[in-house]
């Protein structure tokens, strides 16, 4: 249609010419009507077949072609209007922007805008990702929770998320490796992980019950009127008296307290046994901390034991044997970090330290210099004090850490004008120092409670089928039958 209109005005505007053509024409001016009305049929011919191989070129009509001819795309954020260029969201294809099948959902044809109902300022850091090349910033005002779910909802690239978690400071994921064996893999389930299953969760439980009733034990055999020792006699080993008999205390093998420390000890042999024996790699378990203190617990009995062996049967150097005994015995208490293995609040506790190692090493650091300072402050601002109880520097760095932990026992204390000065200011400055790290240590608090707290509602919100037999039951019936039960429902549809 528009081949045949154009050659009628080529006609016409020949016809039109031919007859005002005047007989005694300008051969000059007869060439550049000529040359023009050349021009014009080639600017019609080139029109003609620019709009032809467009429309030929174009399958359907998209969201893209009705809302800008010029590649420009216009966002919509929860009201905020964003403008950018086609190709600016093309670089990431596999993106949701990238996508034209992916945003198209989101189009919006009375407006001819793409509308998100999503978190306005975030998506300023969005757009600035693909107007970059690649580069994801946080802003300040948002926080890193909101950003993350605004980033999983635009489905930015995977190597983009884990770069953005670096610069965030976020401590990657550790791999779990499992065992190969099947078996060997059912008993590490089962003593490793007690959220796999009610068995491991039912084993859980008692040894919690265990490491409780071990700390209760060692806490109780340590009161006056519950202790069942023999006192006895052993060769001192004092060079100056060496004939002196010393008097101590020494468990017998009938104690009660004993007793349940045995049992308390063969089931955490037994527990740390089977899980090294069930671990992927034998290597690496003692690598990790948690079975370091499951050995740091066991330990003390065994070597309390040898030296009840020995004073029963009056070997040598017995002071020394019970000497030792009294400090490993101390060592018992660490069993109370077992419970860390069952507990997430410990477990967070732990991450959230060691995280903040270097805000923890810097808050020494200027404690230190403080202590110092004030120290040498106070010792030489009490000097000509009478009675003062600042005799050296060295003995006011207890003063300067209990002023500046705002502690206060008040054993020792300045009495001088200036001493009060001093102690003022080494409170002030204690209470500012302490305060400088809080904050990193309260965020990484935060980031590793909020990771736990997300990996829980991962594992509860999980989909589950309305007829889970459904699928098995149907795949037994014969072809008939499956024929005859899709005919009555289609039967029955048509009833509906």
């Amino acid at each position: 249609m528009l081949q045949s209109k154009s050659l009628q005005e080529d006609a016409s505007e020949h016809q039109h010419f031919q007859q005002q053509q005047p007989s005694h024409a300008n051969s000059l001016q007869h060439l550049q009507r000529q040359q023009q009305r050349d021009l014009r049929r080639q600017q019609r011919r080139r029109r003609f077949s620019s709009t032809s191989s467009w429309l030929s070129g174009i399958p359907q009509t998209t969201p893209e072609d009705d809302v800008i001819g010029s590649e420009r795309v216009i966002i919509n954020v929860s009201g905020m209007r964003f403008e950018t260029q086609l190709k600016t969201l093309e670089q990431f294809p596999d993106t949701l922007l990238g996508d034209a099948a992916k945003r198209s959902v989101h189009f919006d044809f009375s407006r001819n805008e793409y509308f998100f109902d999503r978190n306005r300022p975030s998506f300023d850091a969005i757009l600035y990702y693909y107007q970059s090349g690649g580069r994801l910033r946080r802003p300040v005002n948002v926080p890193l929770d909101i950003f993350m779910e605004e980033i999983k909802f635009y489905q930015l690239s995977d190597d983009a998320i884990a770069q953005y978690k670096e610069d965030e400071g976020f401590v990657k994921e550790e791999e779990k490796p499992m065992p190969a064996n099947q078996f060997q893999r059912k008993v590490w389930l089962l003593f490793e992980y007690p959220e796999s299953s009610l068995a491991a969760r039912i084993i859980a439980i008692l040894s919690v019950i265990v490491i409780l009733l071990s700390i209760v034990i060692f806490c109780l055999e340590t009161v006056p009127g519950l202790k069942h020792t023999t006192i006895k006699n052993v060769t001192s080993l004092n060079a100056s008296n060496p004939d002196f008999d010393e008097k101590v205390e020494i468990e017998t093998f009938t104690d009660t307290f004993f007793i349940i420390e045995t049992c308390c000890i063969v089931w955490f042999t037994f527990e740390i046994s089977v899980r090294f024996f069930a671990s992927p790699n034998h290597l690496l378990f003692f690598k990790n901390m948690m079975n370091l203190i499951d050995l740091l617990a066991i330990v003390p009995y065994f070597i309390t034991l040898a030296t009840m062996f020995a004073t029963e049967h009056k070997t040598s150097s017995q002071a020394m044997s019970l000497a030792i005994l009294r400090v490993i015995r101390l060592v018992r208490v660490f069993r109370i970090f077992k419970l860390s293995r069952h507990s997430k609040g410990l477990q967070i506790l732990g991450q959230t330290i060691r995280a903040s190692m270097r805000e923890l090493g810097l808050l020494i650091f200027f404690l230190l210099i403080c202590v110092i300072l004030f120290s040498s402050a106070v010792f030489f601002a009490e000097a000509e004090t009478p009675d003062t109880q600042f005799t050296s520097i060295p003995d006011a760095f207890w003063w300067a850490v209990v002023t500046m932990t705002t502690v206060g026992y008040g054993d020792m204390r300045p009495i001088s004008p200036w001493g009060k000065l001093v102690g003022s200011l080494c409170a002030i400055a204690g209470v500012l120092t302490i305060a400088l790290p809080v904050p990193v240590i309260v965020s990484n608090f935060n980031y590793f409670y909020h990771r736990e707290t997300d990996n829980e509602d991962n594992q509860i919100y999980t989909h589950v089928q309305s007829c889970p037999n459904f699928s098995a039951s149907a795949s037994r019936l014969p072809s008939s039958k499956k024929n005859n039960s899709a005919e009555e429902d289609d039967q029955e549809k048509k009833q509906l």
